[in-house]
């Protein structure tokens, strides 16, 4: 194997799969492993805690202009193994493909910009800017690995890697999860009369969310199409012969750029408050959001897309901008100003698969693109 393919097939033998998830052990193995890359090429790297044992690897290489900074991010968590038909831990390499969880989320990009990174401290030629390498935590849960890296950071540009199939992403949705429950009366089901059924109120709810995104598909944005909303989780009621006095959906709502959480939950919360006119055995009542995370989208003029698409050109791949639906650490360094973009080896469609996997060639070509994004941006 190539040192690079090396790196990536020892990340994926290492369990790394994220805490919160059951059986999983989290990142500590394999921030270890980052960390011991980095002192054993005699570079600079250091800890940040995110949560106790669960630690962000920071690597710096210096550059010309100390006031100037790039950002290369990527996660070492992953997801669960369960449901896979390949050993998820032994990273076979057949016919080209690398196998194994992880390999392709986010592993492959993370081991192509730890060798990028370390490729040019080696190099003894300083980069035009400073240079830094965060293998981070909790990408797949909670982003907490990446709001505590932006906690206070400045920086002039991000590169993210998630399997992006080499194309230069400046755009994506975000996701917003939450919560309406229903409250009824509860009745033996010979006398449904005596009490109120949630469920039956929760489907008058259902039915509004559909025609409000039915609605919703007229808004289109040129790289990401129209927002969704999808009710994908529903519990009620206690058994067949009660009428039941509760009931709960869960929302994915994923959002487009310019779209703002308050705004987005005051138009739902007016929808509720309409229907519960409307019919008196509604009494609804939204939770708190479980998760919220931003959309994001770079302008296509920046120079770090600009660079990125001559970059894509010279390699003789398709260098035009796009955008993805899914969420992913970007949105948090746009959110702080930072011209990002996301780019990486493989597709997501390969990522929490049942056969996960990253084509070993792009591994190699996104290592070169990583390599030249640092070298030439100014």
């Amino acid at each position: 194997m190539s040192p690079v393919l090396k790196t990536l097939a020892d990340l994926v033998r290492i369990n790394s799969i994220n805490s919160s998830y059951e059986g999983g052990p989290g990142e500590a193995e394999a921030a270890a492993y980052v960390r011991r890359f980095f002192e054993e090429r005699g570079m600079e790297v250091w800890e940040q805690e995110v949560f106790p044992g669960r630690n962000n690897v920071i690597a710096r290489v210096p550059g010309r202009d100390s006031s100037r900074r790039i950002v290369f991010e990527a996660h070492m968590d992953t997801v669960s193994i369960k449901g896979m038909t390949i050993d998820p831990f032994d990273p076979v390499v057949r016919d080209g493909k690398l196998y194994g969880r992880g390999s392709v989320d986010d592993k492959a990009g993370l081991a192509a910009m730890m060798h990028a990174v370390a490729d040019i401290h080696a190099s003894g030629e300083s980069p035009p800017c400073e240079v830094w390498l965060a293998a981070v935590v909790d990408e797949e849960f909670s982003f907490r690995g990446v709001v505590k890296l932006c906690e206070g950071l400045k920086a002039d540009a991000a590169v993210v890697a998630e399997p992006t199939e080499f194309k230069c992403v400046i755009a994506s949705k975000g996701v917003l999860r939450w919560r309406i429950r229903t409250k009824g009366k509860a009745a033996h089901s010979s006398k449904p009369h005596l009490g109120i059924n949630a469920i039956t109120a929760m489907s008058r709810i259902v039915l509004a969310l559909n025609e409000d995104h039915e609605r919703m598909q007229q808004t289109q944005h040129p790289l990401l199409g129209p927002g969704t909303c999808n009710v994908g989780v529903i519990h009620g009621g206690v058994q067949v012969n009660f009428v039941p006095d509760e009931a709960v959906i869960e929302i994915d709502r994923r959002l487009l750029p310019g779209e703002e959480v308050p705004e987005v939950l005051a138009h739902y919360q007016v929808l509720l408050d309409s229907l519960m006119k409307r019919h008196t055995d509604v009494l609804a009542e939204m939770e708190t959001p479980m998760l919220q995370d931003w959309p994001f989208q770079t302008d296509a003029q920046a120079p770090l897309v600009q660079l990125a698409q001559t970059l894509l050109g010279e390699m003789e791949r398709d260098n035009g901008v796009c955008g993805v639906p899914f969420g992913s650490d970007a949105s948090k360094f746009s959110r702080m100003g930072i011209p990002t973009i996301l780019f990486g080896p493989g597709s997501i469609d390969q990522a929490h698969a049942a056969v996960e996997y990253v084509e070993c060639a792009e591994v190699e070509k996104a290592l070169a693109f990583y390599t030249q994004i640092a070298r030439r941006f100014v």
